[in-house]
């Protein structure tokens, strides 16, 4: 079955003339959020979504979830990690500088409908697919329990956002630095054995998202995962993202990137992230010899 992109899609496609930054900060140690101006991506973009952008000419083609939309403005808000050589492109290009290209909105947009009290839990870098899926939760008539975990506090961000897109924010830290010590899933268990949840959904790393999965099943709670596996063109053709749920081949970039957490083979997934770490690394350290040439003047 052919799945045809959608006209803003195909806009960004063509377009290619940039995509200036409008404001950049860095939220968190190594965590950027940046604000740009990209009218024909916001105008359909919906919760759960994500886009593809090259910072340059010569770069790899990263997804980003969209994290905040201004469409009145048409600005589009992105959180990302500077951690590999293209995000650290990106946390390079300065305020009034353009992202070369970008695509969107891609994907299945989160299934938003009134299901009673529904439980988002975000991960780490998850917290900025989080906001615009529990905002939309909470605008269709749910309660929502917005459920925010990382290593340390400094990890922590959008707090205030956050309050006003849910009913009620937890926050839990490994080291107990801020919220609760421990992780998100002794909160879900706690709201889960306190109150009937009819649906939750996780966002951020694979291990976490499989340990909602392990804890929701028996309770007969439908889960679904954002699935954030390595991805290419994003539109369905290279298969680079395929993962199996239910025993069937689906692509994150097209049939995603939310399935039913119950059905997804998260050993598969994870083992297939892996398969490019040592090609990752070098290219890191390539990136890391080049800013020490530009430090010396070379």
């Amino acid at each position: 079955m052919i799945k045809f992109l959608p006209n803003s899609v195909i806009y960004s496609i063509i377009k290619s003339m940039g995509y200036k930054i409008l404001s950049k900060k860095e939220i968190c140690p190594n965590q950027f959020e940046i604000t740009i101006d990209a009218p024909y991506v916001v105008r359909n973009a919906k919760a759960g979504q994500f886009i593809i952008f090259r910072a340059d000419e010569n770069s790899e083609r990263v997804p980003l979830t969209i994290a905040d939309v201004d469409k009145e403005k048409g600005e589009l808000t992105l959180v990302f990690m500077a951690v590999g050589y293209s995000t650290k492109k990106l946390a390079a290009i300065n305020v009034g500088e353009e992202i070369h290209d970008i695509v969107g909105p891609l994907g299945q947009p989160t299934h938003i409908k009134k299901y009673g009290t529904v439980v988002c839990l975000a991960g780490g870098y998850g917290a900025a697919p989080c906001y615009l899926i529990a905002k939309a939760f909470k605008d269709a008539g749910n309660k929502v329990y917005m459920i925010m975990g990382a290593r340390t506090k400094e990890l922590i961000f959008w707090q205030d956002k956050m309050k006003d897109a849910c009913t009620e924010l937890f926050i839990t830290t490994d080291d107990g630095s801020l919220g609760e010590k421990g992780f998100v899933t002794q909160v879900l268990s706690r709201i889960m054995n306190n109150e009937k949840v009819d649906y939750a959904i996780a966002v951020g790393p694979m291990p976490m998202m499989r340990a909602v999965a392990d804890l929701t099943r028996d309770k007969g709670i439908y889960t679904e995962a954002s699935m954030n596996p390595i991805m290419v063109d994003g539109t369905g053709m290279c298969g680079a993202c395929r993962v199996t749920v239910g025993g069937e081949t689906k692509f994150a970039c097209v049939d995603g990137p939310d399935f039913d957490a119950h059905k997804i083979d998260f050993d598969e997934v994870i083992n297939r992230t892996k398969i490019y770490k040592d090609q990752e690394r070098k290219r890191d350290e390539n990136c890391n010899l080049l800013k020490q040439g530009e430090v010396n003047g070379k």
